[in-house]
Formats: structure tokens, C-alpha cells, sequence
């Protein structure tokens, strides 16, 4: 790491049961380079870790932001080639993905670098797999179906969400029935992730609500499901420790470093939960309202986040106990987070028709984060819950 990282600032929360952050990313397979102007240390970084020819994975808002232009002089300036490739769009498809192979190929590229938000990210980790192991994207759905190494990637994230840099799956989406795959293998996962709050200073707000709920939610979910272990529960612990005290004072005031950053560190901390424990129902539902109603991932999790945390908690131990000790309490600080952040509570507000939730609720029991929910979901558990966030 190029700096000393804090146990956690002081952002109007409790944080006097946090891990100290050093022991917590001793756990993570990612380096972390953190702290305001550090997308900087991209060049010298990359060039240690053998880069002579990157493929800078981003999208046209990144490019308009400058980030593109400040990596890509990093990089130079240390003797390393850099081809950009700004063909990703939101919730990345095989298409984007095998655009970006076309490039990567023809440059004979041997680095990967993904900045942007989460699907740049993503869109990077699919490009490394079949850049590298041939064949389609659904060849690699599932868990460590690739047989042949992978290039190295440096994860920058410019908003504080997915915590994809810290994660070994890519999510790309099937054009035709926009199932999300998921795609993970421990040779994917990023060995350096650079943390700089400045680069999330741009985000529109609407962008870093939506991000930042989704952070939270993978905090939350990380922490219940039947796959957590205590690497994921102190992973998910730090995170809500500083996604919680952050989030109001990040939306409330998006100039202000210091929530930002405990945002963009949360986010991270987050990702890494999910590398070692796993997401819920709150993901599951969340799927098929972007696919079918082109809810933004973040706005669609946090909306049903609140319902799923009071289902999971009805009639049985609280498995939300390790970040709150009542699930009512937990659910309605959601739910305040949502309104601080203006973002929808419930499905009507997206024009989302009642007759259509039984269908909603069969594509979501086919989810795959489904089968990690603690209180086991089929359709109608999920039917339920879609009913409470309805109206």
C-alpha cells in the first residue's frame, strides 16, 4: 500500500469495534493503493507488476471527466503503451465485451486496466477471459472454469459501489435475454485496486446514491448469508462501520472529502465480503427489475433491501445481529438512507405493473444469489416480498 490507512475516521458513527483497516485488507487477494491524487501511482504501480501494453477499459463519461487522460499520462510516462477502449455502456453485454477483445488482441496486450464505475470494471474481467482462455462468456459462467493463466488488471473505481475491484466475478449480460452471468475465477480478481476519493467527486448525485446504497446492501446481505465466515463478517462489519456514519454526509455534502472516501474504502471492504461470503434476496429481486424495467442495479437493490432484511428477520434469530441487534431498527435506517438519498421505496413509483410480479418472482427464484439468502426463498417467498415493496 502506498500509504498508511486509518482505522476509520471519525464520520458521526461508531467506530470503536472496526478492525483496523491494515489487518481487515491482509485478508483480501487485492493490493490497495489509497488516498486523494492516487490514480497517479497508476504508472509506476502497472510498471511493477510487469505492464508494457495496456488496454484501459472505460466508458465515454469517464473520457469527458479526464480520468482517462490522467491515467493514460501516468502511464506514459513511465514507458508503458496504452490503448484505450471506451466501448462499455451500462450493465455490460457479450457484445461490449467482445468488442473489446477484438482491440486487445490486434495491440497484443498485456495488462488490463478497468476505470470506471462497475461495469468498466466488469466489462475489463470479461475481456481478461477471453483475451486469455478463447471461446464465449457463458463458457465461464459459474466458479473457476478457466484453464489457462490471466493477465494482471488494476481496478480503479470512480464511484463508490460495486466493489468489483476487489472481487473476482465479472457480471455480463446475455443481449438477447438479459440474464446476468456470473463469471468468477480467483485468477481474475485484480492485484492492485487504486482508491482515489477525487475520482469520485464527479459522480452525478443520482449516480452516487445509487452506488452507494449499493455498497451498503452488500454490506448487509454479505453479513447474513448461509456462505459467511468470519473473513466475510469482519469484511462486511468494517464495511457497515463506514458505509453507515458516511452515506447521509457523502449525499448531503458531495464536495466533502473525508465521507468519500470512507464511502469509496466501504465500497471496497464491501466487494471483498462478497468475494468470501456471498449476496441475498435483495440481489435477486433486484435483477430482474433492470432487466425487465431498466431500474438502475443500485436503485432496484436498495429498494427492495428494506423488505427482504424484515422477511429474513420475521420468526427467527436476527441474522442481521452482527451490524444490529433489532431488525426493525435495521430495516427503517435503510429505509432512511433511502429518503435522505431521494431514491424510490417502492415498485409502483417505477411503473412497475402488480400483475407482473408472479413473473418477477420466477425469474428471481432463478437467481443465483437466491441460494445463499439466510431464510431459504423460492418464488413465493419472493412473491411475498415483491408484494411488500409494491405500494
Amino acid at each position: 500500500m502506498s500509504a498508511e490507512l486509518p482505522a476509520g475516521p471519525d464520520l458521526g458513527g461508531s467506530m470503536e469495534d472496526a478492525t483496523p483497516l491494515p489487518d481487515i485488507l491482509a485478508r483480501s487477494r487485492t493490493g490497495v493503493v489509497f488516498g486523494a491524487g492516487s490514480l497517479a501511482r497508476l504508472g509506476p504501480t502497472s510498471k511493477e507488476h510487469g505492464a508494457s501494453h495496456v488496454l484501459l477499459v472505460t466508458d465515454p463519461g469517464i473520457i469527458k471527466a479526464g480520468h482517462v487522460d490522467r491515467a493514460a499520462t501516468s502511464l506514459r510516462d513511465v514507458g508503458v503503451n496504452v490503448t484505450v477502449f471506451d466501448g462499455v455502456e451500462a450493465n455490460p453485454t457479450t457484445v461490449h465485451v467482445e468488442a473489446g477483445v477484438a482491440i486487445a488482441r490486434d495491440k497484443q496486450i498485456d495488462f488490463l486496466v478497468g476505470l470506471g464505475g462497475g461495469s468498466s470494471l466488469d466489462c475489463a474481467t470479461g475481456i481478461n477471459f477471453l483475451l486469455t482462455n478463447g471461446g464465449k462468456m457463458a463458457d465461464y459462467w459459474g466458479v473457476n472454469k478457466a484453464t489457462e493463466p490471466m493477465l494482471p488488471t488494476i481496478g480503479i473505481p470512480t464511484t463508490a459501489g460495486t466493489g468489483s475491484e476487489a472481487q473476482s466475478f465479472a457480471l455480463i449480460s446475455d443481449p438477447v435475454t438479459h440474464r446476468k452471468m456470473a463469471c468468477g475465477d480467483v485468477k481474475a480478481v485484480c492485484c492492485v485496486a487504486i482508491l482515489d476519493p477525487e475520482l469520485t467527486l464527479t459522480q452525478p448525485p443520482r449516480v452516487a446514491a445509487a452506488c452507494g446504497i449499493d455498497a451498503v446492501a452488500h454490506a448487509v446481505e454479505t453479513a447474513a448469508t448461509t456462505r459467511q465466515n468470519q473473513t466475510s463478517l469482519a469484511f462486511s462489519k468494517e464495511a457497515w462501520a463506514r458505509l453507515e456514519p458516511a452515506f447521509e454526509r457523502a449525499i448531503q455534502s458531495p464536495s466533502d472529502q473525508e465521507p468519500r472516501a470512507a464511502m469509496l474504502l466501504g465500497a471496497h471492504i464491501a466487494g471483498a465480503a462478497i468475494e468470501h461470503s456471498m449476496l441475498g434476496a435483495a440481489h435477486a429481486c433486484a435483477n430482474p427489475l433492470t432487466a425487465r424495467f431498466g431500474i438502475v442495479h443500485g436503485e432496484a437493490v436498495g429498494l427492495m433491501l428494506p423488505f427482504v432484511i424484515r422477511f429474513n428477520g420475521r420468526n427467527t434469530a436476527n441474522p442481521y445481529g452482527l451490524l444490529c441487534e433489532d431488525v426493525e431498527r435495521f430495516a427503517c435506517r435503510v429505509e432512511r438512507m433511502l429518503e435522505v438519498a431521494g431514491l424510490s421505496r417502492r415498485l409502483v413509483d417505477h411503473n412497475v405493473s402488480e400483475s407482473v410480479l408472479p413473473q418477477l418472482a420466477e425469474e428471481a427464484a432463478q437467481e443465483w444469489t437466491a441460494g445463499f439468502n439466510p431464510r431459504p426463498v423460492g418464488s413465493t417467498e419472493l412473491l411475498e416480498i415483491y408484494r411488500q415493496a409494491y405500494a
